[in-house]
C-alpha cells in the first residue's frame, strides 16, 4: 500500500491508494524496478539479489509409529499354555514348549511341527494340579522353560518343575526321551515339603552368549504361607545375561530388578525400580543371607494384596511385580515390562 502523509487523519491513521505498483520480482524476493513513492531511504536490491541471503526453512517432522504386523501363525500344536519360544542358531528352525511337550518348527512351515520331547503321563489322571489365578502347579514333573544353544543348532536345554535342567542332543533320536546331561541341586534329606517343591520349580533358563553356562531362576526363600494365600508363590520371574556375559539380571517384587556381576570375585549388585525415576529404590545390597524359608515376615495385608518386610528392613509389595526383562545381545541395555509399561535402561 502506498501511503500518503497528506491523508493522515487526526488519530494518526492513514488513507491512501490500495493499487500496488507494478514491479518485476526477483527469485530471492527483491525487485528490479523502483516502486512509486521511492525515496533515498529505500533498500536497493541489486540485480540477481544477495547470494549470501538464505531464508529459514521449516521442516515438518512426524513421529514414527511402530505397529506390529502378524506375518505367520503357527497354530494347533499345543494343548497347554506355551511357556517358551526359542530361535535356533541355524536361522531356519525354532522350538515352542508347553507343560508337557516341546515341538520343533521350521520358520517357513506353519502347519506342521515335530514333537521332540514328550513328558505326558500314560494316565492323565495322575497329572493333578493346584490352580492359582494364572498358574497351575502340577504334582508330577512338567516342562517350565526351554531354549536352544546359541552356537550348536543340535543342542537345547529345558527346565522342569522339580528343579532340574536337562541338556538334550537332537542327533540322538527323533524323540529325545533321554537327556545327555542333567543339572540339579539335591536338598538335604527330610527338608522337602509341599512348599519347597513349589519354589524349587525353575521358571526360566538362559544360555550365556558363548554357550558354556546356563543361567536359571527359581523362586526365592520367602515366607511361604502368606505367599500361598495370595498366589504370589506361583509367580514366574525371568532372567537374562548381558551380551558380554559379565552380568545377570532378574526381576522381583515392588517393580524392581536386580543386576549382579557374575565374574569370579565380583561384588557388583544393583537394585533399580522400573519407573520414571529408576534410582529411587537403589539400595546397597547386603551380604547374602543364609538360605532360609523365613527371610520375610508379613507386615501388611489389604484384600488379596500383601506386603512384607525382609530381615534387612526392606519392604516388598507383592501386588507390583516385574516378571519379564531382556538384555540386548550386543549393547548394554535392558528392557523391562512392569504392569502395562515398557522401560528401557542404558548403561
Amino acid at each position: 500500500m502506498n501511503l500518503d502523509s497528506s491523508q493522515a487523519s487526526a488519530n494518526g491513521s492513514y488513507t491512501g491508494c490500495n493499487t500496488p505498483s507494478p514491479r518485476a520480482c526477483l527469485p530471492n524476493g527483491g525487485c528490479s524496478e523502483r516502486p512509486c513513492g521511492y525515496s533515498s531511504g529505500d533498500i536497493l536490491f541489486p540485480l540477481g539479489g544477495f547470494p549470501s541471503l538464505r531464508l529459514p526453512v521449516v521442516v515438518a517432522t512426524q513421529e514414527t509409529s511402530l505397529v506390529a504386523k502378524c506375518r505367520r501363525v503357527y497354530a494347533h500344536a499345543h494343548d497347554y499354555h506355551i511357556n517358551s519360544i526359542s530361535n535356533n542358531s541355524d536361522a531356519e528352525t525354532f522350538i515352542s514348549a508347553d507343560d508337557l511337550r516341546i515341538n520343533l518348527w521350521n520358520l517357513e512351515v506353519s502347519d506342521q511341527s515335530f514333537n521332540i520331547v514328550d513328558v505326558k503321563p500314560a494316565n492323565m489322571e495322575d497329572l493333578t494340579g493346584i490352580c492359582s489365578d494364572a498358574t497351575v502347579y502340577y504334582t508330577l514333573e512338567v516342562i517350565t522353560s526351554a531354549e536352544f544353544h546359541p552356537i550348536h543348532c543340535n543342542t537345547l536345554a529345558y527346565s522342569s518343575s522339580k528343579g532340574s535342567i536337562r541338556l538334550i542332543d537332537l542327533r540322538q533320536s527323533a524323540l529325545c526321551d533321554n537327556h545327555s546331561q542333567q543339572f540339579e541341586e539335591h536338598d538335604a534329606p527330610g527338608s522337602r515339603s509341599f512348599f519347597t517343591e513349589i519354589i524349587a520349580s525353575i521358571s526360566d533358563i538362559k544360555f550365556s552368549r558363548d554357550g558354556r553356562h546356563i543361567l536359571s531362576r527359581d523362586y526365592m526363600t520367602l515366607k511361604l504361607c502368606d505367599l500361598y494365600e495370595n498366589d504370589s508363590i506361583f509367580d514366574k520371574f525371568e532372567c537374562c545375561l548381558s551380551g558380554d556375559g559379565l552380568r545377570v539380571a532378574t526381576g522381583s517384587y515392588s517393580n524392581v530388578f536386580r543386576v549382579f556381576g557374575c565374574v569370579p570375585g565380583s561384588n557388583e549388585a544393583t537394585t533399580l525400580e522400573a519407573s520414571k525415576n529408576p534410582m529411587r529404590k537403589q539400595v546397597q545390597n547386603p551380604s547374602r543371607p543364609a538360605r532360609s524359608l523365613s527371610n520375610l515376615t508379613r507386615a501388611v495385608r489389604r484384600g488379596t494384596d500383601s506386603a512384607a518386610v525382609d530381615a534387612n528392613g526392606n519392604s516388598h509389595d507383592f501386588s507390583m511385580k516385574l516378571l519379564h526383562l531382556a538384555w540386548h545381545p550386543t549393547e548394554n541395555s535392558i528392557a523391562c515390562a512392569a504392569a502395562n509399561s515398557l522401560y528401557m535402561y542404558y548403561a
